[in-house]
């Protein structure tokens, strides 16, 4: 006689999926993948995706370093800091970003990366001369071309170079927005600069004329040129003037009044010092002229540089930046002086005598359209 545990079963063997018996419900669907995280009425709900998208890096995620926590490659990447509201143009670089040392790497690599970029600029010019046979007749001439306008060309390209690399250096090294070196709003601030131009490049001509008439018979222009080249080559060098000096002499002030007193002004506690040193700076880089040459341009140099903080932005000085050396080359380009090696640094003692006066001229009274205008002068 068999025994009743010997007999088949009528009903179904139970599925390797179904819950065990007993008072648990059975549920119907498919079965949990085996990959699941396993499942625990103690375990926190999990975090909804806009929830870790915006959270900060090194927080600490519900779930530990289990199933709750995203993975390291899905976090935003970390991107450039601004300075606390209410900074000053000068402050802009102290964001917290790089250290208590990290402005030193910042100048020593955009300083040597524009020494770079002046010199593949230069040796290019040099070889573009040489395939030409294009160089000057004379062996020992500075120039790269004996065609002045091309010459030109090489040296305005020679410091334009440095706005995208001391750019670079905010924006990569520095870890701030690139804009900020423009003003405390974080770029150009166009209506600004228009209103600056209205101001600056009539008062520039104003200026020059008066030194030309009170040097006229000391030195009268076009004297040492070669005369009026003719109006082909004239108007090409115009072309090119146009074209290139705006960025050349911004790039000296994105340089000397922006980017050098913003990384100084990481470790100064007021603008002066950086004001200063830049100042110094910026008349050194000119060369070693005349005495009364060096002192316009310091002179200069410092009410500029004063200018800038006082309005938050480089947009004043590069509008008389850019009208001094518009009509300076223009002028050489008139009376054949192209190929002149003077600078700045030449100038005689009349030219400091009316950069006393000018110079204040033009900045007190942007500081005061300033004003009235509501530009700012620290960071929103």
């Amino acid at each position: 006689m068999s025994h009743p545990s010997d007999q088949p079963s009528s009903s179904p063997s139970p599925s390797p999926w179904s819950p065990p018996s007993g008072d648990a419900p059975r549920t119907d669907g498919p079965p949990p993948s085996p990959w699941a995280p396993p499942s625990s009425a103690a375990e926190p709900p999990h975090p909804p995706a806009a929830a870790w998208q915006t959270g900060q890096a090194g927080q600490a995620w519900p779930g530990g370093q289990g199933w709750d926590r995203p993975p390291e490659w899905s976090r935003p990447p970390t991107g450039p800091e601004r300075a606390p509201s209410g900074s000053r143009y000068d402050e802009q670089g102290r964001n917290g970003r790089g250290g208590r040392f990290g402005w030193i790497g910042e100048l020593s690599a955009v300083v040597g990366l524009v020494v770079a970029g002046v010199l593949v600029v230069s040796i290019g010019g040099f070889v573009l001369a040489e395939l030409l046979d294009a160089g000057p007749t004379d062996p020992d001439s500075d120039l790269f071309f004996e065609d002045p306008v091309a010459d030109l060309v090489v040296q305005l390209l020679g410091i334009a170079i440095a706005i995208p690399v001391v750019l670079w250096g905010a924006r990569v090294i520095g870890r701030r927005p690139a804009g900020t070196v423009s003003s405390v709003v974080g770029r150009l601030r166009w209506g600004w600069l228009a209103r600056c131009a209205a101001v600056g490049f009539p008062l520039m001509v104003v200026q020059i004329g008066v030194l030309i008439a009170w040097t006229w018979n000391d030195e009268p222009v076009g004297e040492s040129g070669t005369g009026f080249p003719g109006w082909s080559v004239f108007l090409l060098s115009l072309a090119v003037i146009l074209a290139l000096v705006p960025f050349q002499a911004a790039a000296e002030e994105y340089v000397f009044r922006g980017w050098l007193v913003q990384v100084i002004g990481r470790v100064a506690r007021t603008p002066w010092p950086a004001v200063a040193v830049a100042s110094l700076l910026f008349a050194l880089a000119h060369g070693f002229g005349e005495l009364s040459g060096f002192l316009l341009l310091l002179y200069s140099a410092l009410w500029w540089g004063w200018l800038v903080i006082r309005t938050g932005g480089l947009e004043a000085v590069i509008v008389m930046h850019v009208a001094n050396n518009l009509l300076a080359f223009g002028l050489a380009a008139g009376f054949g002086e192209l190929a002149a090696t003077e600078t700045a640094a030449d100038a005689p003692w009349q030219a400091m005598v009316a950069e006393l006066v000018f110079a204040p001229l033009y900045c007190l009274t942007v500081a005061r359209i300033a004003d009235r205008r509501g530009i700012e002068r620290v960071s929103p």
